[in-house]
């Protein structure tokens, strides 16, 4: 089975921090997703991606932040993630590669 590309362009990549390691002992993955992907492409990729099965799916943006570089004035990009729940017994070991 073999994966489609815009699969690769929904999930842009794992967030690999406390809180979603803490999220992986209830079945949930934590992924940063594509600024226009919706909750059933999401589903789909995840499914295809890593031959898995998804019960549910949330979305959170998280907003960029103003900072200063150099003395400038910049923004950081908005975020979109997605924290995947898995059904029961399935597993995805994020810190390794795809």
């Amino acid at each position: 089975m073999s994966a489609e590309p815009r699969h690769y362009d929904v999930i842009v990549s794992p967030v690999i921090t406390e809180k979603a390691t803490n999220l992986s002992e209830h079945n949930k993955v934590v992924f940063r997703v594509a600024p226009d992907a919706t909750k059933p492409q999401i589903k789909e990729a995840v499914e295809r991606l890593f031959e898995v099965k998804v019960t549910a799916v949330n979305t959170l943006v998280t907003k960029g932040k103003e900072k200063f570089f150099r003395g400038r004035k910049g923004r950081r990009a908005d975020v979109k993630k997605a924290i995947v729940t898995l059904a029961e017994g399935e597993s995805i070991d994020v810190t390794t590669g795809l």
